[in-house]
């Protein structure tokens, strides 16, 4: 039976609690996510170093979700195949040092995991932002190590996720858009017990588009239409 449960681990086929957990297996530090109700639902913010999956559709704040994360860094945050052209004014707007975030896009899928490997262990990049569907078990692995080796963290942006099982990541999160705000369940946060879901308010993420009357609390406000004649 023994060697069965080592098999499995090795596998990362067993999920441990905090109090039984291996030091060894245990993230060591967390990074403020930049909001302080996610950083108590996830025992102090994102891990770091370490690998975060996120899974939603596109455009949903996902973005929005890890500026404030981003911001806080000093070294480089490396953009791999995004989905739309990073808008530097945007960025500048959102008072981000834009000489701190550089792009790149590769043609096959395969180039784009070895770049985030470079860029991850290269001890000069705090995040890699890498927008990858299908990732396999030992791909995953690599990445992990390279956070480690280069003391940075590599968010995952995957949509339409359709491949079984869980990944050996640090943290594994959903998103879902509602009127409400931001749903987030966190699927998996290693060295930590499961989490009831959660909603981050659209005040928080958009400020600048929600209302704060009392008519109209944390309401966000619709974009105004032309009327034709």
């Amino acid at each position: 039976m023994a060697n069965l449960i080592d098999f499995l681990q090795h596998q990362n086929l067993v999920w441990q609690g905090t109090d039984n957990a291996p030091l060894s297996q245990c993230v060591s530090e967390k990074h403020s996510t930049g909001y302080e109700a996610l950083d108590n639902h996830l025992d102090g913010g994102f891990p770091f170093p370490g690998v975060v999956d996120m899974q939603s559709e596109t455009g949903v704040g996902e973005l929005q979700l890890l500026l404030p994360f981003i911001r806080s860094q000093t070294r480089l945050c490396v953009m791999i195949n995004p989905p739309a052209n990073v808008n530097a004014h945007a960025l500048m707007h959102q008072n981000m040092s834009t000489e701190l975030i550089w792009g790149v896009t590769t043609s096959k899928p395969i180039e784009a995991l070895w770049a985030a490997e470079q860029c991850l262990k290269s001890g000069v990049c705090s995040s890699v932002l890498l927008w990858h569907q299908e990732v396999q078990i030992h791909q995953a692995k690599r990445l992990l190590l390279s956070a480690q080796t280069g003391q940075s963290m590599c968010c995952l942006l995957r949509h339409n996720v359709v491949q079984g099982g869980a990944l050996p990541v640090s943290l594994s999160m959903q998103l879902v858009p509602s009127s409400a705000g931001l749903n987030i369940k966190v699927n998996k946060l290693k060295g930590g017990w499961a989490k009831p879901n959660m909603t981050l308010a659209w005040s928080l993420l958009w400020p600048q588009i929600v209302s704060h009357s009392e008519s109209l609390q944390g309401q966000v406000l619709p974009f105004k239409q032309s009327v034709s004649r």
